[in-house]
């Protein structure tokens, strides 16, 4: 793709490295922002520095905040003796978009997965079993993707836990094996943290 400006094929190449933007749809994108009034620009340019400099992880979810504290844990309507254990921020956005569930959660920041790299030292498990520890929290509920990751993850979430006495359940099987949450309709997704079911016979059946 040849360019007649330097600066252009230097923010085609910027807009480019986002996921799903091929080069030809970043140039669509970045025309589109040359023909919109500069304060527009400037707004998102603005937008994108703050997002980047000031967003903060809450301290007890790890969940992105703008405070220490993000306003679901901060909120003293959610039930603190339930908790959802997920694989990042689009999952809790997409089980809060279902209005079916009060509790709290724990954002691990992805999966086990040898292939990958990722272990667990690589999430947020060890928080995870130390608030378990503390004995405010009765249930965690496992609501990641019925991948073999999100299957391994959960396993060794259920193993480093044993003997705590905190019951432990998984989501019911409405989200099809190898789905992701984020894609699965919040009617599904709802029914799913509704009818959840006991971790271990989740497993044993199989």
């Amino acid at each position: 793709m040849d360019f007649s400006s330097k600066l252009l094929e230097n923010a085609v190449y910027e807009m480019s490295q986002l996921p799903g933007i091929g080069k030809r749809t970043a140039l669509r994108l970045v025309l589109h922002l040359l023909k919109q009034p500069e304060r527009q620009t400037e707004n998102l340019s603005n937008a994108l520095t703050k997002l980047r400099t000031m967003v903060q992880f809450c301290k007890k979810c790890h969940n992105i905040s703008d405070t220490v504290l993000c306003e679901i844990c901060s909120n003293p309507k959610r039930d603190a003796s339930l908790v959802c254990v997920v694989e990042d921020i689009r999952d809790v956005m997409a089980i809060e978009n279902t209005g079916q569930y009060r509790g709290l959660y724990h954002v691990l920041g992805g999966k086990i997965s040898p292939i990958e790299g990722m272990g667990p030292q690589d999430l947020t498990i060890y928080s995870l079993i130390n608030k378990v520890k503390e004995g405010e929290v009765q249930e965690l509920i496992l609501a990641l993707s019925s991948t073999m990751e999100g299957d391994t993850t959960n396993f060794y979430i259920f193993k480093q836990l044993e003997g705590t006495g905190v019951k432990t359940s998984t989501i019911a099987r409405g989200i099809a094996v190898g789905d992701e949450l984020e894609y699965a309709d919040e009617v599904t997704l709802g029914r799913s943290i509704l009818n959840r079911i006991p971790f271990e016979g989740s497993f044993s059946n199989k």
